[in-house]
């Protein structure tokens, strides 16, 4: 329900039953069978993290019970505000920028981070990890397209970064994370996906200790089924979920 005690989509459309919601979710693990298919893979090793910024929590709390367990925030605010009322009932992505003052907010509360770019955040989340006695498992965020807009390190970066994070024993390196540029053709931006593919197979061969490089999270609502075809294995999907976003 939302705020005004409404059950409407975020078109305005009365979803009653939160119907669209089902048909959605129904229609996005399509796609990714298909689009798995067409590259020899198989669907159930490829995540769906539902972007669920601005999402009120009982249609998350819906989603979870449609069978999507992983749901992505980008701002630690909202982050913690929604699991004081769904707490562990899904795994938490933060796949937005991270200030290094926020992480301990959030330390205890994500299963991914999903946007290291910077060796600040990593001593941080090292800190806060070993004081906390956890493993923080995070993914090292590439700008590949080198656009100015974009967080990431540059590619060139990514080796030297990878060693010098190696030697955090509470955090640990699970793989590889970018955002390509929105695009019309999604086929005008395979080639960012494919080269943090090929990004990822070279640091794999490097074998760096304390570094897994398991996870490929690329891939959004516009084409993320590109970003299958070339290789991704987790795909952030948020308004082909939840529908278009209203920000005031």
């Amino acid at each position: 329900m939302n705020n005004d005690g409404s059950n409407k989509n975020r078109d305005g459309n009365d979803t009653g039953d939160f119907s669209y919601l089902k048909e959605n979710i129904e229609e996005i693990r399509r796609r990714i069978d298909n689009a798995a298919a067409r590259s020899g893979r198989r669907a159930c090793d490829i995540s769906i993290i539902a972007v669920s910024k601005t999402v009120e929590a009982d249609i998350i709390i819906r989603a979870i019970g449609l069978g999507v367990r992983d749901m992505g925030e980008n701002k630690v605010q909202e982050l913690c505000g929604k699991y004081g009322i769904i707490g562990n009932r899904c795994r938490w992505h933060m796949i937005g920028h991270l200030q290094t003052n926020k992480v301990k907010y959030i330390i205890d509360k994500v299963d991914l981070i999903h946007s290291l770019d910077r060796i600040e955040l990593a001593r941080e989340i090292q800190k806060r990890a070993e004081k906390a006695g956890k493993i923080v498992k995070a993914l090292v965020q590439v700008n590949i397209s080198e656009e100015e807009s974009k967080s990431g390190i540059p590619k060139e970066m990514t080796l030297p970064f990878l060693r010098e994070l190696s030697g955090f024993r509470n955090l640990k390196i699970k793989g590889l994370m970018t955002i390509a540029p929105y695009a019309e053709n999604p086929e005008k931006v395979r080639h960012v996906f494919r080269d943090l593919r090929k990004l990822l197979i070279d640091m794999r061969k490097e074998n760096i200790d304390n570094i897994d490089m398991d996870c490929l999270s690329m891939g959004m609502s516009n084409d993320f089924e590109i970003a299958i075809e070339e290789g991704a294995n987790m795909v952030r999907i948020g308004t082909a979920i939840f529908g278009p976003r209203h920000y005031v």
